[in-house]
């Protein structure tokens, strides 16, 4: 492919893939997730017929987990986290706990090393949110008690998951460092992040909303979206190069300090658009990663990893919240709202891959069961609903 037309290419056979094939899995009642997952295989190198630029993708990818963490930030409501939170946060740890010992122990008998093994149990124990909000959205229990626990949850296991973005490259190189050189540099990394956190909190708090306001004085939408989309690279790119964070962290701590905004919802709108764009992208230059022969070169380790993801935190979930007495059709509504796992897995195995700390058939590992639990996620809601409903009748039924 000429270098010259490789983006419009690129740009063509991903949205227009991506379309074909959302349309397709919407039509079947599947998430379109799984249909931009797909369109990415597809166009990739493991498959026939027309491969894109992989060179370029991730960068438009990366892209895309600015434009989401930027996103997670702008809708990020520490309201809702508090009215949830004595469920929500030691649930969220637990089940984080639980799971990655599930993929660690299944990691060791596959004869990884721990430090992969364990890598592999964290990325498969952290949950969807654009899965779970149209699962609920569908259902309309967004504003419900059972919508509340489930999304405070998930509110949870993204800090944790933008604290060990920030710690892994640290980490993921602690076989080259001696017990003190290890702590200096663990220490030096979390004082650049708190100094670029403490930075944007006090002066990026006064000057963003501020800079917002001019903006929209202007009353042109065009440069409004525009000085939106600037914050959120321009602070992703801020972070990455003088306070030595990731992309990641700027855009999610971007979006935290316009969310309390009076321009805060204005800005989560004009965003919206740009965000689900390059959100698209990234998802399919996730699948242009996955090899699919995965799937039947190694069926036992998929079904194992799915094992994880379905059964594991489910049954993680279901301990937890009946520990603290919620109703069982709750219980199962909970857990089936957490058993898959997607962009933010992606997000953390793709790191891993660029840190030397997790294989490429690892990855995969963790790409297959990404894509089956989000297809299956429906059914697993079904059965819930099932086991819900006979909870209730037999409450009701005379004793």
């Amino acid at each position: 492919m000429p270098h010259a037309d490789s983006l419009i290419m690129t740009l063509v056979g991903g949205f227009v893939l991506a379309f074909v094939f959302g349309m397709a899995a919407n039509r079947l009642k599947l998430s379109p997730l799984v249909g931009y997952l797909l369109a990415g295989v597809a166009v990739g190198p493991f498959t026939p017929g027309y491969v894109a630029d992989t060179e370029l993708a991730p960068q438009l990818a990366e892209i895309g987990v600015i434009l989401l963490m930027f996103g997670v930030g702008l809708h990020f409501s520490p309201q809702d986290l508090m009215k949830v939170r004595k469920l929500a946060l030691p649930g969220a740890l637990v089940q984080i706990g639980a799971a990655t010992l599930l993929g660690w122990g299944l990691g060791r008998l596959m004869g990884l090393p721990d430090v992969e093994a364990a890598l592999l149990g964290f990325a498969l124990s952290v949950a969807s949110t654009v899965v779970l909000i149209r699962a609920l959205e569908e259902r309309k229990q967004m504003k419900s008690e059972i919508g509340k626990i489930a999304v405070g949850w998930l509110i949870v296991e993204d800090l944790v998951i933008v604290v060990a973005l920030v710690l892994l490259p640290l980490l993921a190189g602690a076989g080259q460092a001696n017990g003190t050189g290890l702590a200096v540099q663990l220490v030096w990394t979390l004082v650049k992040v708190a100094a670029f956190v403490a930075l944007m909190l006090v002066v990026g708090g006064r000057v963003l909303p501020w800079l917002l306001v001019k903006i929209a004085h202007t009353r042109s939408r065009e440069l409004f979206t525009l000085g939106v989309l600037a914050i959120a690279l321009g602070i992703a790119w801020l972070a990455y190069e003088v306070f030595g964070a990731s992309f990641a962290l700027g855009a999610f701590v971007a979006g935290l300090v316009l969310n309390g905004s009076p321009l805060g919802h204005s800005a989560a709108e004009r965003a919206i658009p740009l965000r689900d764009a390059f959100a698209v992208l990234f998802f399919v230059s996730v699948g242009m990663l996955f090899d699919p022969t995965i799937l039947w070169r190694e069926p036992l380790a998929v079904t194992a990893v799915l094992a994880i993801v379905l059964l594991g935190k489910s049954i993680a979930a279901l301990i937890i919240t009946a520990a603290f007495r919620l109703d069982r059709a709750t219980s199962l509504t909970v857990a089936a709202s957490l058993a898959q796992v997607g962009e933010f897995s992606f997000i953390l195995a793709g790191l891993s891959v660029s840190l030397g700390a997790m294989s490429r058939g690892t990855h995969d590992l963790i790409l297959a069961a990404a894509l089956l639990s989000i297809t299956l996620n429906p059914l697993v809601f079904a059965l819930a609903d099932r086991l819900g409903g006979r909870a209730r009748q037999n409450a009701a039924a005379p004793g």
